[in-house]
């Protein structure tokens, strides 16, 4: 185009002469200058990116302040929460993040939560999901099997995510799944079986896929897959994935690494080492060693450790936490219009009785149910009760509380 007729050009849309633009793209009896091709560009780029309307995005929550919120609902477990919240605040930063132009890709960091039955792993991930008001689906481990076979299919996970988010795809790939009893599917053994693993290797092969980012097809009410049945297509690129397990066992493998084999004055010196430190030494290798294929390792670069719940820590967390069991409980009976208190003494052997089970904090609901079972029976039908008294004896015995009714006035 020669210079002559370029100044005679103007942009179709602007108005903008071509001898004020950089380029001039000519259509059907049109031009369109560069400046609104890139302004186009940015259009189309904003519309189709998704609308995230995260609570936790548009507050600007740092670490400090996620860990502050599990703070009110779970005692103790330090470690665990400052992990899990500089995880999911990268996590969603990199979402937040995802559509700029930068060539560094951000990837995500899927979490392992390891610790004993009762710890809060599950309190933990539920925790967080309320928080960051993102759907939120629970899975067990122990039910999926490879594809085909009698039980869950590992993509059903993602059928209750979908459920979860109101049948949203967009809200449904920024979700949140854990993984209960994620040990449960670890090999057992190296021996080569003749038959096929489908419930430990081959749920392991098939659950890879997800947690490092693939388009699964789902069937959006559940069940097995069939051709005359519509899918749906989720992108589990920016689900974050937090699994969780008591891994009994573990602690055997990581000594004998940690005492090593052969003979020597320094081979006993390492066996002194706490039960709890046990755990935090834990190495991807050991893992492996457990029962776990070095790809789906690889695919959890956090790996954080629930300590057994204390005596002190399980005495909070009947009293102190923003949903504590003492507090629901007082609820109940604060709706028949009677107060309800517990003595130290009471509450003293719900612990010592929590202790014994070895279930951790879910002793204590048990306990408080049993205890409380034929209170709560018999105070709905007793009349003028002002307050209820739980001490010790009701919780060992199952004796009568102390009751104190209103007083009547002449």
């Amino acid at each position: 185009m020669t210079d002559k007729i370029k100044s005679k050009v103007n942009c179709s849309f602007c108005g903008s002469s071509s001898i004020d633009t950089t380029m001039m793209i000519q259509g059907d009896n049109s031009y369109i200058c560069d400046r609104c091709v890139i302004n186009a560009n940015d259009i189309i780029m904003e519309s189709i990116k998704p609308d995230i309307d995260i609570d936790f995005l548009s507050n600007d929550k740092k670490p400090k302040d996620i860990k502050a919120s599990l703070d009110k609902y779970i005692i103790g477990q330090d470690h665990a929460k400052k992990a899990v919240s500089v995880a999911v605040y990268n996590h969603y930063k990199r979402l937040a993040n995802h559509y700029d132009d930068s060539e560094i890709k951000l990837e995500k960091s899927n979490i392992l939560l390891m610790g004993p039955t009762g710890t809060g792993k599950t309190l933990i991930a539920r925790t967080l999901a309320d928080m960051l008001n993102v759907p939120f689906a629970i899975a067990d481990a122990t039910v999926l099997t490879e594809a085909g076979y009698v039980g869950e299919d590992v993509e059903n996970i993602l059928v209750r995510l979908y459920q979860a988010a109101d049948n949203d795809v967009a809200k449904t790939e920024m979700g949140i799944v854990y993984i209960d009893e994620i040990d449960k599917i670890g090999k057992r053994d190296n021996n080569v079986s003749i038959t096929r693993d489908v419930s430990g290797e081959g749920v392991q092969q098939a659950l890879l896929k997800i947690l490092e980012g693939t388009k699964a097809n789902i069937p959006p009410k559940g069940g097995r897959k069939h051709p005359e049945q519509p899918l749906v297509t989720i992108d589990t690129t920016n689900i974050l994935f937090i699994l969780g397990g008591a891994f009994v066992g573990l602690d055997e493998i990581v000594k004998k690494r940690l005492v090593g084999g052969g003979m020597g004055f320094g081979r006993d010196l390492k066996k002194n080492i706490e039960q709890e430190e046990i755990y935090t030494l834990t190495q991807p290798e050991d893992l492996v060693r457990y029962g776990f294929i070095p790809e789906i390792v690889g695919r959890i670069p956090i790996i954080t450790h629930l300590n057994k719940l204390s005596e002190d820590a399980l005495h909070s967390i009947l009293i102190k936490p923003q949903n504590a069991l003492i507090k629901q409980y007082q609820k109940l009976f604060e709706i028949e219009g009677i107060k309800l208190n517990f003595t130290a003494g009471a509450l003293n052997e719900v612990v010592k009785m929590s202790i014994k089970r070895n279930t951790g904090a879910r002793a204590l609901r048990s306990i408080l149910e049993n205890s409380l079972m034929d209170v709560m029976f018999e105070t709905p039908s007793m009349k003028n009760i002002k307050s209820c008294t739980i001490n010790k004896d009701v919780i060992r015995n199952g004796a009568t509380p102390i009751y104190k009714r209103i007083k009547k006035t002449t």
